[in-house]
């Protein structure tokens, strides 16, 4: 290989890197507010086959931890805190999740379609 070879090949790399960039999706966001021990929305519909960024923010004075066994995940909250992380991608389907620390009334439903 030549010197001359090597920036053709360099700037191949990069166009195909930048490409596979641009081709991959950011995740779709979806908030979630907890108040009063309850989650809101309480039903959530994301497309399957994406990766979801969930974005919890706790409104009440406790601590909370989000908690689903369907979707493998259990994130603490601050009181008055928030936490963003990732689930997915997820076949079709339905995905229950709730507060562990206040299970009776804060509970929901991630509709995967």
């Amino acid at each position: 290989m030549t010197k001359t070879h090597i920036p053709a090949i360099a700037a191949a790399l990069l166009l195909v890197s930048v490409g596979a960039a641009l081709a991959a999706e950011p995740p779709a966001t979806v908030r979630l507010t907890l108040k009063d021990h309850r989650f809101t929305p309480d039903l959530v519909t994301v497309p399957a086959g994406q990766r979801i960024r969930i974005e919890l923010v706790n409104e009440d004075p406790a601590s909370e931890e989000f908690d689903s066994e369907d979707l493998h995940v259990e994130k603490d909250v601050t009181p008055h805190g928030r936490v963003t992380f990732e689930i997915g991608p997820l076949a079709s389907g339905r995905y229950g999740f709730m507060g562990e620390l206040h299970a009776d009334t804060a509970s929901g439903t991630i509709q995967a379609q």
